[in-house]
């Protein structure tokens, strides 16, 4: 398993992290009941088998299936090693943080949570307004950080709006979940270079990538255009991602110990790395 330094958090991560959306989103990319034991089994056991392999980042929400992904998570991890980094999330639109993030410390068998972020798709300025506002979501964030109970704070997002850059430019957050993938390479653009990734890098925020593998949509779209193609791409779209020297955690969503397997191989094997900028070269 390949390590890093998690931005200025100086903590020390897995470059490959265990996304836990999968774990509790019903039929997300494929059938899947996390009430199903069966089901709830084979993650808990692909959590294990993280674990047994390197893995120490793993990232949650209690928007995933309602508090389903945090409970498995919990239960997988329940007295593991100072070494797991264990990551949730708080929906931006609640007003009072306390209440869910105690929740969350229930589900996760936890009484500290290593990285708090807030949870948002897109931010509209207004949204942005309140979050950063004297007394609002990051003030509570903060409390509850000098009170012992979160280590750090960050911010995921799927967008490269202003909002983004503000939450960056404050210096307040110090981790960024950004949707990231061969597909979606907004926030990285290496021929300005330009997006919020290089911004992140010059606070030296630790920056993870969700949508690593881009969340099937790659993969469909080779299937429309040529229907008889057996190839798997997952090595390819794990590999781009891991190339780029800003990505400290490339996360992933795993149900299976074989896909958790598979994955470090991919993250193992550096030899598969590529040179992004001259990938985006236009001259020869």
């Amino acid at each position: 398993m390949e390590y890093v330094r998690l931005g200025r958090t100086d903590v020390t991560v897995s470059r490959l992290g265990f996304g836990g959306a999968p774990a509790g989103l019903p039929n997300y990319l494929r059938e899947y009941n996390p009430a199903d034991a069966v089901h709830r089994r084979q993650v808990i056991q692909a959590i294990e088998k993280a674990l047994e392999l390197g893995i120490t980042y793993f990232d949650t929400a209690p928007g995933y299936g309602k508090g389903a992904s945090e409970s498995i998570f919990g239960e997988a991890l329940a007295g593991g090693d100072a070494s797991i980094f264990v990551a949730t999330k708080v929906g931006w639109q609640v007003t009072d943080i306390r209440p869910g993030v105690e929740a969350s410390f229930k589900r996760l068998k936890r009484d500290c949570i290593d990285l708090l972020q807030i949870h948002g798709s897109s931010y509209t300025q207004e949204a942005a307004d309140s979050i950063l506002s004297e007394g609002g979501m990051l003030d509570q964030m903060y409390q509850l950080k000098a009170a012992g109970l979160v280590r750090f704070i960050g911010f995921t997002s799927e967008d490269n709006n202003p909002a983004v850059y503000r939450f960056i430019a404050s210096e307040r957050f110090d981790v960024m979940q950004i949707a990231y993938n061969f597909i979606h390479q907004h926030p990285a653009e290496p021929t300005r270079p330009f997006g919020s990734m290089y911004e992140a890098r010059k606070k030296d925020m630790g920056i993870c990538t969700m949508r690593t593998a881009t969340s099937g949509i790659f993969q469909k779209w080779v299937q429309q255009v040529n229907p008889e193609n057996t190839f798997d791409y997952t090595f390819a779209l794990l590999q781009f991602v891991l190339s780029n020297p800003l990505v400290n955690v490339a996360l992933v969503g795993m149900r299976t110990p074989t896909e958790v397997e598979k994955n470090v191989r991919i993250c193992g094997n550096t030899s598969g790395r590529i040179d992004i900028a001259r990938l985006h070269e236009k001259y020869v």
